[in-house]
């Protein structure tokens, strides 16, 4: 038994921040796991920016909704639901990706929470579980099943390790330079080629 496990942005999804970034003007939110490989410091620097410019949930999930999937990307995780298990695994916020799981028609979705205050503000967030994506394909090869990841960013590379199988898509160059053992996928095509090929 094959399983197949996924990153969400970068991959399915354009990253959200760069995208709340681009739509508030405010810059430094468009720093992400491919440059920042501390997840913590990272959030934090997040919801402090936040804070400074007075943006709350609601703020964050209207920008998100207005968001596209990229070209290729519904077709892509379509093929693979038809032919293969596929369970996609994410530092992102259950909060967050509500409004795109709807347009990537709900695939099963491992992340974390957020955690609000009364007035909409995001007071902190919740991790899952410290280093999930890791821990999940651990569990998976736990069940006997055989794991195929494929991800984009420093996050991702503890889950590349991990799997039976591990390859990169559409990584930044420094991410690749970091980590050459792994394999790069630049397209959906390479993509189903390199999924068709494992599995």
């Amino acid at each position: 038994m094959k399983i197949i496990c996924s990153d969400l942005e970068g991959v399915f999804i354009p990253e959200i921040w760069v995208n709340v970034a681009q739509k508030t003007g405010i810059e430094a939110l468009k720093l992400t796991t491919r440059e920042i490989s501390d997840y913590d410091v990272l959030m934090t620097k997040r919801l402090s920016l936040l804070d400074q410019h007075g943006l709350k949930l609601k703020d964050i999930t209207d920008i998100i909704a207005t968001i596209e999937l990229p070209d290729g990307a519904w077709e892509t995780l379509h093929w693979i639901r038809e032919r293969y298990q596929i369970i996609i695994l994410s530092d992102t916020f259950e909060e967050f990706a509500r409004p795109l799981m709807k347009k990537l028609n709900y695939p099963a979705l491992l992340c974390h929470s957020l955690i609000i205050d009364s007035n909409g503000r995001i007071a902190d967030y919740k991790l899952r579980q410290a280093n999930q994506k890791k821990h999940a394909i651990k569990a998976l090869k736990g069940l006997n099943y055989t794991t195929i990841a494929f991800g984009d960013s420093y996050n991702d590379t503890a889950m590349l390790k991990e799997a039976d199988h591990g390859f990169f898509f559409r990584p930044p160059d420094n991410v690749i330079r970091e980590f050459p053992e792994f394999d790069v996928t630049n397209t959906y095509d390479e993509l189903k080629t390199k999924l068709e090929a494992l599995l």
